[in-house]
């Protein structure tokens, strides 16, 4: 396979910067803007993989389409999202980190130099950074006794 979008393991690759016999991909139906429309459980529901994946599995599928429907056209984060999101889609996970120095430097830094942008893999890591201090975790963690 040569790597190209279209390659499948019957045919054989082509050379880079050749165009490939079968042509490009098939256009989508809709555009970027229709689909970061879409509610996210729509969008999981199309996927087909999903369709018996596990909760984990659609965690983070979730987080993928979430970052996928709100970053530009490059596919990165502006900081001013990525922060914005914290605040709209994981404030269970935030509240309470306000006053934490470790939070607060999460969040200088989403506020300096806002022309870099974040890709997927720096997304989660401040996501699972945010997790890893919340209090949240710590309540989910917690046994609770029930009678």
């Amino acid at each position: 396979m040569c790597g190209c979008t279209v390659s499948t393991k019957d045919q054989k690759p082509c050379s880079r910067g050749e165009a490939h016999p079968a042509g490009p991909p098939p256009a989508t139906s809709l555009s970027p803007k229709m689909l970061k429309s879409i509610p996210i459980s729509k969008q999981l529901s199309s996927v087909k993989a999903l369709g018996k994946g596990s909760d984990l599995e659609k965690a983070f599928a979730t987080a993928a389409l979430i970052y996928n429907n709100s970053s530009d056209p490059d596919g990165k984060l502006s900081k001013s999202v990525a922060k914005n999101l914290l605040k709209t889609q994981f404030t269970s996970f935030i509240q309470g980190q306000e006053n934490k120095p470790k939070y607060k430097e999460i969040l200088s830094e989403l506020e300096e130099q806002t022309e870099n942008k974040l890709g997927f893999e720096d997304f989660m890591i401040l996501l699972l950074s945010i997790t890893l201090m919340s209090d949240l975790l710590q309540e989910i963690w917690t046994p609770k006794i029930t009678r």
